[in-house]
């Protein structure tokens, strides 16, 4: 019997293996609050329409920052909007995602962040003291960050027209010479890793919008991930294949675009992710997979499975506070293997698998 089951799964998981690696197709009559989610319907918008329409070997690499060569100087270059509601919840508030978000995507392509460029969308209306707070929360990442703000622009519209602020961040930063990151470095054996635990920021968000009689302490993650890049690029030299950040569509999407991207499958062990309690008992409520959750502070690494160790180790100690420090839950969660390609698997607690996709719908909207 058991043969027949592994027969039977091996069919079903070809199946899902064929049919995902075909390219996604934009064919929405319209765009809907998916296509902002992180998941498939975000897939198929870039894959299906915005890379076909600005393609270029920079592009085609789908990392979260775009790298370039000027006057002999490796910089990285990234965008990113921000319109999350409400713009303050338990442990930061849009500010403080603008700043934090576009650092992020820098340090996981391997630059040291350097500067930023602000867009202020302003509905009128707002009050001048929702304003200064969130001015000074620009102003303190950005601080904590080791960025400057060296440009910007403000808009006004209509009441109505925005809610209450939107932002918009570009980021600069310079490569660092440690990296050799690029999706196509994964090789079967390389172990799989979270900086903390996952899942905490968009339940935080949706915990602040009143919708659900939770009673929680869930408090966003948002932080600087550069200090966490810097010492996996240090204690795991060459080793370290590939950093990503698990915003939108949490650490699932980032697994399943990494295992896409390389042509590898990866097996994920459920065990070993860390949610905080909290996070996993609203996650339970709510039918949401902790995993499909977006963060604003967590990364994905990849690492040579010889370099694993002093990886996880280093990865624990960076940070202002050391062993007790913003990344001390950091775990080693899977591996990469050759096969189903493409595809991500989860190694149940009651010793089962399951597949770990891409999300369909849009269970959190407007989370960052």
């Amino acid at each position: 019997m058991s043969a027949d089951v592994s027969a039977r799964e091996a069919r079903v998981l070809n199946i899902i293996e064929t049919a995902r690696s075909k390219r996604p197709r934009f064919r929405d009559e319209r765009v809907t609050m998916a296509h902002g989610a992180g998941g498939k319907a975000t897939g198929a918008l870039i894959e299906g329409l915005l890379l076909p329409a600005f393609g270029s070997a920079v592009l085609d690499e789908l990392g979260d920052a775009g790298t370039l060569t000027v006057g002999g100087a490796a910089l990285a270059l990234t965008t990113d909007g921000f319109v999350v509601t409400p713009i303050r919840f338990p442990g930061g508030s849009i500010g403080e995602l603008a700043v934090n978000g576009t650092v992020n995507d820098l340090a996981v392509a391997g630059a040291r962040p350097v500067a930023l460029t602000l867009s202020l969308v302003l509905e009128e209306g707002l009050p001048a003291d929702a304003l200064r707070a969130e001015v000074d929360a620009i102003a303190g990442a950005a601080r904590r960050a080791g960025v400057a703000i060296v440009a910007g622009d403000t808009k006004v519209v209509e009441r109505g027209h925005a809610d209450m602020m939107y932002i918009t961040t570009t980021g600069v930063g310079r490569v660092d010479p440690r990296a050799r990151l690029a999706p196509s470095a994964l090789r079967p054996g390389d172990r799989l890793l979270v900086s903390g635990p996952v899942g905490a920021h968009g339940t935080a968000i949706m915990l602040a919008r009143g919708e659900f009689e939770l009673d929680a302490t869930i408090v966003s993650d948002t932080r600087s991930l550069w200090p966490a890049a810097d010492a996996l690029m240090e204690h795991a030299g060459p080793g370290l294949r590939c950093l990503r950040d698990a915003t939108r569509g949490g650490v699932a999407s980032v697994l399943n675009e990494l295992a896409r991207a390389s042509g590898v499958a990866m097996l994920v062990r459920e065990a070993a992710v860390p949610v905080d309690d909290a996070v996993a008992g609203a996650a339970e409520l709510l039918g949401i997979d902790p995993m499909h959750v977006a963060n604003e502070g967590v990364l994905v690494a990849a690492v040579a499975p010889e370099r694993a160790d002093a990886a996880l180790a280093a990865l624990r100690a960076a940070g202002d506070g050391g062993t007790a420090g913003p990344f001390a839950r950091a775990a080693e969660i899977g591996e990469v293997h050759s096969d189903p390609a493409g595809m991500v698997l989860v190694e149940t607690g009651f010793g089962g698998r399951r597949v770990l996709d891409q999300l369909v719908g849009d269970p959190l909207p407007r989370i960052c």
